[in-house]
C-alpha cells in the first residue's frame, strides 16, 4: 500500500516526527527521575530484579540503520557499586542487578555481539569507568643519574683536589692562569658524569619501554560480532572476553557462559586449589588469576586500577634493570681490579711523598720544590694537592667502571636488536646465558611447522572420501559429523553479511575441522547449537589429548555424546564403526588394526590424525566407553622453509636440538626427517622414543640414553620436564620451548625458557624469559646467536679496557718511582677514562652478530670470563705500550730533540692513539688482524666513534693546551704518534699466531 500511496506516506511523515519526539521527551524524563527515587530509597533495599526495555527506533529509518541511533548514558550503574560487587563477591547486588546477562544490558553490551567498539563508545566507556592501565611507579628523573654518578668516592676526591688546586692556583697566578689545573679536573668531572648519567638515563628509559611491552598481552573479545583480539590496554568495562585454558583473567568481571571453566587463584588468595566458576554458584573472576581448565566468556566491569588486582600489579611490575649473574661476575672483577689499583696508586702516593719531602722533586725551573723550613705554606699545600691527584687518577684510570656500562650497553642494544629480530626478551640474565644453551628441546607445532592446518584426507570406514564423493556419504554420519565439530569446539564461526565466506576463530586446530566442516560438509554452528544443550564438557588437555561434550537434543530430549582428538586414543574408545552408508558394524580385531594402518600411514605423511565418536546414552554423564567411531581427519602442517637451514646451524654450533611432540611417533618421525632432526638412514631405535617409555625408563637408562634421543613422541609435560631435569644433570645448558600451561614447569626448570608469542597462552609467557614472537624455530637460532654475541662483545672490552688498565698502571707506576713524575696528568687520564668507559663501549658492545659466532663450541656453564686469548692479546698490547711510552719518557727528548713539555704531549698522544688501534685489534679476538676490517662498514656507530675520538683528540692537542696541559705537535710528530700507535696492528698480528688453548 506504501508504494501505491506515495502522498499518503509523505504526509504521515510529520505526524511521526512528532510522535516520536514525544515519546522521546517523555522517556527521557522517565529514565531521569530513577536515579532521584534510587538516591531516596538506597539500591540494597530493592525486592524485585525485573527491568523493563524500551527501545525508541525512528520511524522514517529502516531496520538496517539501527546502528545509528543515539546511545544512552549508563542508568543504574555506579562504578563503585560493580568495583566491590565482584571484590566482594556480593551475591545479593549482582541479583538486584538481574544477574550478569542482565547487567550487560545495562552496561550496552549485547550477549552474542558484544559492544559497538567503534571510537566514540570506547571514549565514552574509558570516560565513565576508566581503561585498563595501571599506575606506574614514576619514572627516575636525569638528575637522580647525576647525583648516583657524583657519589663515586673517586670523583668525590677528585672534586676536593680539585677544588684546592683551583683555590691554590688563583691565590698564587690570579683568576686569569690560576683556575686552568683545578678547572680543568672539575671540567673533565663534570664531561664523564654527564655522559655516563646521559647513558644510564637513556638506558633506564629503554627497559622501562621493554617492561610495558612485556606487559602487554592479547585478549579474544567480541565486538561487532566479530571475534577479534585486542590489547590488554584497550579492554573497557562491557567488553566480552573469551577465556581458555592458560588465559590469564584480563580484567575483573563475571561469567557469561561456558563448561568445566576452573581458575588458579592463588595471586589472590594464596590457595592453590583450582576454583570453579559457573553461572550459578561463583560467577566472579578477578583480574591476574590464570584459566586452569575448560573455556567461557566473561562480561569485564572493573578495569585497571579499579580490579583487586590493579593496586598489587602497580607495585610489582616487572623491572627489567635488574643485574644479571654476568653482571656480577663483573661487578667482582670491578671490585678486584679496583682494589689493585687502590695498592698502586697508595704506593704511587707513598713514592711521591717519599721523594718530595727529601727533595728529589723539581720544578719546571730545575728548583727542587720543598726546602725545609724555607718553603711556604702555600706552597707546601699545592704541591700536596698535585701529589695526591696524581695518585687518585692513577686510581681513576685502574677502576674499570665502564665494565657495568658496557653490560648495560650490550644488554639494551641487544634486547632492541632482539625485539626486531622476534624476539622480546623478559628476564635480562637470558641474553647472557642463552650464549651458552648446549641443548634446545622444541615443540613441533608452530615451532618447526607454519602452524597453518588444512584437512586434506578424510577416512570413512576404509576408503578415503574425495571431494567428488562427499555425497555419497549416508546422512546420518554427515550430521553427525556436524554435530561432532559445531558442539565440540572451542572455536568459532561469524558470519557477516558483508563476506561471502565465514570468518573462523580459534586455534589452528580448530580453525581447520571448522573450515572443512564448513566448506565440505556444509555445516551451519548456530544451527547445531540452537538444537542442542550442552550439559557437560570435558576441555582438551595435552595430558589427555582429546575433547568431549555431553548434549541433550532439544527437540525429543535424547542425549549424545561427541568425542574427539588423537586417532589411536579415540580408537581405543570404540566398540562400534559407521561404514559409508550409515550402518553400525561391531570393531572386530581385524579392523582395529585396519583402521591403525590408516592412522600410521596419515602419520608417514605427517600428517595428525583426528578421530570423531559418537553414541547415544541414556546416562547424564560423559561415558569413555563404547563409542561408535565416525571417521578419521588427516590435517597437513608444513615444516617452516626455514627450519631446515637452523636446524644444521644448530648442529654446527655444537647444540643438540631435540623435538618433543605430543604427535604419535610416525607423525613425529616424518617430521623430524623433514626438519633435518633426523636423517633418514639412520637407525631410530635409539634417537626415537615415546614419552611413556621415557618416564618408565631407570635413572640410569635415561641418564645413558638421553644424550641419544632427538625425538620423543606422545610426550606429556611430565615428560618434557623430566627430559629437562635430565640433561641439567648431565651438565647440559638446556633451552626449552612451550606454549601451553602444562609447559610451565619446563619452561622453569629450563636455563632459558622460550614460550611462543602467538599461541602460548599467558601463563607459558610469565614462566619464561624470552617470547618468541612469530613461533618461529628460525628466530630461536637468532636468539642463540645473540646470546652469544653479547658474551663475545663484553670480552671484546673486557680485553681492550684491561689493557689500558694495565698500560697507564704501569707507566704511571714506573715513571713515579724513577723520576718522582708522572707523565700522564689527571685531565689527560679523566680523558683516557672516557674513552674506555663511554666511547669504547658504545663501539665495541654494538657490535652485530655474525655466522662465525654459529660456527664455535658453546661457551658452557664453567668457562672463564677472561681466556688465555684474551690474557695472550692484552698482555702483548700493554707490554708494548708500556715499552713504547717509557722509552719516549726517558729517550725522547733527546730522540727528537723536543723540550719536556712536547715530550710530555708526545707521550699523552701516543697513548691514546694506541688505544684507538688497540679498538680495531679488540673486534676479533682470535683472528689476525686482516678481519679486524670485515663488517666494518655495518657497525656505522663504531666507525663514528672512532672518528669523534681522534677528532677530540686533535682538539685537545692542538686547540685545548691549557685545559689538557699539552703543547701543539707539527706534521712530523704527528706522523710520530701515528706510526707508533700504528705498530699495534703487526704486533697483534705476529701475537696471534701462538697457539693458546682457547680456555
Amino acid at each position: 500500500m506504501a508504494t501505491l500511496m506515495p502522498g499518503n506516506q509523505s504526509a504521515a511523515k510529520p505526524r511521526r516526527r512528532w510522535r516520536f519526539a514525544f515519546i522521546a521527551i517523555y522517556f527521557t524524563k522517565v529514565l531521569d527521575s530513577l536515579p532521584k527515587r534510587i538516591v531516596k530509597k538506597s539500591i540494597l533495599e530493592m525486592t524485585t530484579g525485573s527491568y523493563v526495555s524500551i527501545q525508541i527506533q525512528n520511524a522514517d529509518k529502516d531496520d538496517n540503520s539501527c546502528h545509528d541511533e543515539p546511545v544512552l548514558p549508563f542508568h543504574n550503574v555506579d562504578q563503585r557499586m560493580l568495583i566491590d560487587m565482584v571484590r566482594d563477591k556480593d551475591y545479593e547486588r549482582l541479583h538486584q542487578f538481574g544477574g550478569a546477562k542482565q547487567l550487560a544490558m545495562l552496561l550496552q553490551t549485547e550477549e552474542k555481539h558484544g559492544i559497538s567498539g567503534d571510537e566514540a563508545d570506547l571514549i565514552r566507556r574509558r570516560n565513565v569507568f576508566g581503561s585498563n592501565e595501571y599506575t606506574k611507579p614514576p619514572r627516575k628523573g636525569f638528575l637522580s643519574f647525576v647525583l648516583e654518578a657524583s657519589k663515586d668516592t673517586t670523583i668525590i676526591i677528585l672534586l676536593i683536589c680539585a677544588a684546592l688546586s683551583l683555590g691554590f692556583g688563583i691565590k698564587e697566578e690570579g683568576p686569569r692562569e690560576g683556575w686552568y689545573d683545578g678547572g680543568s679536573i672539575i671540567v673533565a668531572i663534570v664531561l664523564i658524569v654527564a655522559v655516563s648519567s646521559i647513558s644510564n638515563f637513556r638506558q633506564s628509559g629503554q627497559f622501562r619501554k621493554f617492561s610495558n611491552e612485556s606487559s602487554d598481552i592479547r585478549v579474544q573479545v567480541v565486538r561487532q560480532g566479530r571475534r577479534q583480539p585486542v590489547s590488554i590496554f584497550g579492554l573497557v568495562v562491557g567488553d566480552i572476553v573469551f577465556l581458555n585454558i592458560g588465559d590469564q583473567v584480563p580484567a575483573d568481571g563475571l561469567f557469561l557462559e561456558g563448561h568445566s571453566l576452573k581458575v588458579d587463584e592463588s595471586s589472590m588468595t594464596g590457595e592453590s586449589d583450582p576454583v570453579e566458576i559457573n553461572e550459578n554458584d561463583n560467577p566472579f573472576l578477578f583480574s591476574g588469576t590464570k584459566v586452569s581448565d575448560g573455556f567461557g566468556t566473561m562480561l569485564v566491569t572493573s578495569v585497571g586500577m579499579n580490579t583487586a588486582w590493579g593496586e598489587m600489579m602497580s607495585s610489582i611490575r616487572r623491572d627489567l634493570d635488574e643485574q644479571t649473574p654476568l653482571q656480577a661476575r663483573l661487578d667482582k672483577l670491578a671490585s678486584t681490579i679496583g682494589k689493585l689499583g687502590l695498592a698502586v696508586a697508595m704506593m704511587v702516593l707513598a713514592v711521591l711523598f717519599i721523594r718530595y719531602f727529601t727533595g728529589n722533586i723539581e720544578d719546571d725551573s730545575g728548583k727542587k720544590e720543598f726546602n725545609g723550613s724555607k718553603t711556604r705554606i702555600d706552597d707546601l699545600m699545592n704541591s700536596i694537592v698535585h701529589l695526591v691527584s696524581a695518585a687518585v687518577t692513577v686510581l681513576v684510570i685502574a677502576i674499570p667502571e665502564g665494565l657495568p656500562m658496557a653490560v648495560t650497553l650490550t644488554l639494551a642494544y641487544s634486547m632492541r636488536r632482539m625485539m626486531t629480530d622476534q624476539a622480546l626478551v623478559r628476564k635480562l640474565s637470558a641474553c647472557e646465558t642463552m650464549g651458552s644453551v648446549t641443548t634446545i628441546c622444541t615443540d613441533k607445532t608452530g615451532t618447526l611447522t607454519l602452524n597453518k592446518m588444512k584437512v586434506v584426507e578424510f577416512w570413512l570406514e576404509n576408503e578415503v572420501v574425495k571431494d567428488e564423493t562427499y555425497r555419497g556419504i549416508a546422512p546420518n554420519v554427515v550430521e553427525l559429523l556436524k554435530q561432532g565439530v559445531g558442539l565440540n569446539t572451542t572455536g568459532s564461526v561469524c558470519k557477516q553479511p558483508s563476506m561471502s565466506v565465514p570468518e573462523i576463530s580459534g586455534s589452528p586446530t580448530e580453525t581447520a575441522i571448522l573450515t572443512w566442516a564448513v566448506v565440505d560438509l556444509g555445516m551451519d554452528i548456530d544451527e547445531q547449537k540452537l538444537s542442542f544443550e550442552i550439559l557437560h564438557v570435558e576441555a582438551f588437555n595435552s595430558q589427555k589429548k582429546r575433547s568431549g561434550v555431553l548434549v541433550n537434543r532439544v527437540t525429543d530430549k535424547t542425549i549424545h555424546i561427541h568425542w574427539k582428538g588423537a586417532a589411536e586414543i579415540i580408537l581405543a574408545m570404540c566398540s562400534h564403526y559407521y561404514n559409508r552408508s550409515g550402518m553400525v558394524e561391531v570393531m572386530s580385531d581385524e579392523k582395529r588394526v585396519h583402521f591403525g594402518g590408516i592412522i600410521r600411514g596419515m602419520a608417514a605423511k605427517s600428517l595428525r590424525c583426528i578421530a570423531f565418536a559418537y553414541k547415544q546414552t541414556q546416562q547424564e554423564k560423559l561415558g569413555e566407553t563404547g563409542m561408535i567411531l565416525l571417521g578419521l581427519v588427516g590435517l597437513k602442517d608444513p615444516c617452516r622453509p626455514s627450519v631446515k637451514r637452523a636446524v644444521e646451524a644448530c648442529r654446527d654450533a655444537g647444540v643438540n636440538v631435540k623435538m618433543i611432540t605430543g604427535d604419535n611417533i610416525f607423525t613425529a618421525k616424518a617430521i623430524a626427517i623433514e626438519c633435518g632432526i633426523l636423517k633418514p638412514d639412520e637407525d631410530f631405535n635409539n634417537a626415537v622414543v615415546e614419552g611413556v617409555t621415557f618416564r618408565n625408563y631407570s635413572h640410569k637408562e635415561r641418564m645413558d640414553k638421553i644424550d641419544v634421543i632427538r625425538v620423543m613422541a606422545r610426550s606429556s609435560p611430565f615428560d618434557k620436564l623430566l627430559m629437562v631435569q635430565s640433561l641439567k644433570k648431565k651438565g647440559h645448558v638446556v633451552a626449552v620451548t612451550g606454549d601451553g600451561t602444562n609447559d610451565a614447569p619446563a619452561l622453569k626448570e629450563a636455563d632459558i625458557g622460550l614460550s611462543m608469542g602467538i599461541q602460548g597462552t599467558e601463563v607459558a609467557k610469565e614462566s619464561s624469559d624470552i617470547v618468541i614472537l612469530d613461533d618461529n624455530f628460525a628466530s630461536v637460532v637468532t636468539v642463540l646467536k645473540w646470546g652469544r654475541c653479547v658474551y663475545n662483545n663484553l670480552q671484546k672490552f673486557i680485553q681492550f679496557q684491561l689493557t689500558i688498565n694495565v698500560a697507564a698502571l704501569g707507566i704511571n707506576f714506573v715513571a713515579a718511582i724513577a723520576s718522582g713524575k708522572v707523565p700522564l696528568t689527571a685531565v689527560q687520564l679523566l680523558w683516557v677514562n672516557l674513552i674506555q668507559d663511554t666511547f669504547a663501549a658504545l663501539a665495541l658492545a654494538t657490535e652485530q652478530p655474525t655466522n662465525d659466532l654459529l660456527t664455535k663450541p658453546p661457551v658452557g656453564r664453567s668457562k672463564p670470563l677472561i681466556t688465555n686469548i684474551m690474557w695472550r692479546n692484552l698482555i702483548s698490547q700493554a707490554l708494548f705500550q708500556i715499552s713504547v711510552l717509557l722509552i719516549l719518557q726517558y729517550k725522547g727528548r733527546s730522540i727528537f730533540g723536543i723540550n719536556e713539555k712536547v715530550n710530555n704531549t708526545l707521550i699523552f698522544n701516543t697513548f691514546v692513539l694506541c688505544q684507538v688501534f688497540n679498538e680495531f685489534n679488540a673486534r676479533n679476538m682470535d683472528k689476525k688482524n686482516k678481519f679486524f676490517f670485515k663488517g666494518l662498514l655495518k657497525n656505522r656507530l663504531f666507525v663514528g666513534i672512532i672518528g669523534i675520538t681522534i677528532a677530540l683528540q686533535v682538539m685537545m692537542v692542538e686547540l685545548l693546551k691549557k685545559f689538557a696541559n699539552t703543547e701543539r705537535l707539527d706534521w712530523g710528530q704527528w706522523g710520530v704518534c701515528v706510526g707508533l700507535a700504528a705498530l699495534s696492528w703487526p704486533i697483534d698480528w705476529l701475537v696471534k699466531c701462538l697457539p693458546v688453548s682457547a680456555k
